[in-house]
């Protein structure tokens, strides 16, 4: 019998037809649900339910009480925060059921996106690469790349680099400008509301 290169909880199911690469972790009470694939070094978190046909990279975190519902596509070192919450259904009703890949909106979060506790993403956006969404905010349109979101509606708030420290560049939506981060260094460029790492 071949030896499982990645780990278990014995609380936890894993439905057959399921991806799962070396390193990642599945910790109590989670549910792992058919078709879906899981990168490597993932940690999923306690009472995680990943829906059917999921798609999740590598190295993803995704705290306690989350659920990733079929049409979510997760790209490696995303973030997700404790109860955050995805939706795949604009207009969900009990009476009229909605069932289906036809019937589910996707959802893409890209690369190194956090998204904070409590947060609600809800279908049919995509989060850009290294985008922080604040605890407790409600994502009703696409985020940018860098950008960091608050509030319900989520709006821009402000900018982030790669390292998780905010930047000292203006949510202005014409403005050209350009900044460095205090913590590592890196150093940006803001074109409205593209902004972009200068190497």
């Amino acid at each position: 019998m071949k030896e499982k290169k990645y780990f278990v909880h014995e609380s936890s199911y894993i439905d057959e037809n399921v991806e799962i690469k070396e390193g990642t972790k599945i910790w109590h009470f989670s549910h792992i649900q058919g078709g879906t694939r899981i990168g490597k070094n993932c940690s999923i978190g306690q009472n995680v339910n990943v829906g059917n046909n999921v798609v999740i990279g590598n190295n993803v975190k995704i705290q306690n009480n989350v659920s990733v519902y079929e049409g979510v596509e997760l790209e490696d070192y995303v973030f997700c925060g404790p109860s955050m919450v995805f939706t795949n259904i604009l207009n969900p009703r009990s009476e009229f059921p909605q069932r289906g890949s036809e019937f589910y909106i996707k959802t893409l979060v890209k690369k190194s996106a956090s998204l904070g506790a409590n947060s609600t993403i809800i279908c049919g956006h995509t989060i850009g690469e290294y985008a922080f969404v604040g605890a407790g905010a409600v994502v009703t349109k696409d985020v940018p790349d860098y950008a960091l979101v608050i509030g319900n509606p989520a709006k821009i708030k402000g900018w982030m680099c790669k390292c998780g420290t905010k930047l000292n560049l203006s949510v202005d939506p014409v403005s050209e400008e350009q900044a460095y981060c205090k913590k590592c260094g890196r150093k940006y460029k803001k074109l409205g509301i593209k902004v972009r790492e200068i190497l």
